[in-house]
């Protein structure tokens, strides 16, 4: 099994090798090359694939074997968290500082210097942001961005990219509100591609790939609700237990 290389735009943005062809070393490699086109982008998060590389690197995709999921309803605010939240009297908006957001996930965190948010990265996603596909959750403490989100909408899921900190829990007050939110339009499935510990600790579960695959055809031929990811002040849907 071997690493397919992508042709350029003009040959075929849509197409990429089956996801069940992926590396099991490392993990969910599948392809490089292509580019990050908005329409190559979107084909590939509708096939269960991702672009992650480093500076040094080729353009990489990846299709892993196993995906970090929250269900609906997966993650909760617990008394502490909702706390905290009243303490700094966080509040929550969407889609209102996308480029402060993916500017903050790609600034260095401690013993991580590097980041594989470039700046072609971050243009990509812009891209995506203009015609409403990629969104972002900010999470602010008076007129200061604290923390946030942003992934894609590829139908009823939602796939997350990635998420910062500039105060504890501001992620994961990000995260809670994200599906909050989307559940208040009768959704809630989130895609965190691959487990971590933090993932798994707020509640993600994993799930193999054909399972998840599976899942994404579903959810991502339904449609979009409307009025979903309109700008704005988000409500505080944050509860107790």
């Amino acid at each position: 099994m071997t690493v397919l290389w992508l042709p350029e735009l003009s040959v075929d943005p849509d197409w990429f090798p089956a996801p069940t062809s992926a590396l099991a070393e490392p993990d969910g490699l599948l392809a490089f090359g292509g580019d990050l086109s908005p329409q190559r982008l979107t084909a590939a998060y509708h096939q269960g694939i991702f672009p992650w590389f480093s500076e040094d690197d080729p353009l990489l995709w990846w299709s892993p074997a196993v995906r970090a999921v929250f269900a609906p309803d997966s993650l909760k605010a617990g008394r502490s968290l909702c706390r905290d939240w009243q303490k700094h009297q966080y509040h929550f908006t969407c889609d209102l500082a996308f480029t402060a957001v993916t500017s903050g996930c790609a600034a260095p965190r401690p013993n991580q210097p590097g980041t594989w948010i470039s700046a072609d990265i971050r243009a990509a996603y812009q891209q995506l942001h203009q015609q409403g596909i990629a969104h972002s959750i900010e999470v602010w403490q008076q007129d200061q961005l604290v923390g946030g989100l942003y992934g894609l909408q590829i139908g009823q899921l939602f796939c997350g990219e990635s998420m910062f900190n500039r105060v504890p829990n501001a992620a994961k007050l990000a995260l809670v509100q994200l599906q909050h939110y989307l559940q208040s339009f009768g959704l809630g499935w989130i895609d965190c591609q691959l487990p971590n510990p933090f993932l798994l600790q707020c509640g993600a579960q994993k799930m193999p790939r054909p399972d998840y695959l599976q899942l994404l055809q579903a959810l991502a031929a339904l449609p979009v609700p409307a009025g979903l990811w309109q700008a704005g002040t988000l409500a505080p849907l944050i509860k107790n237990r």
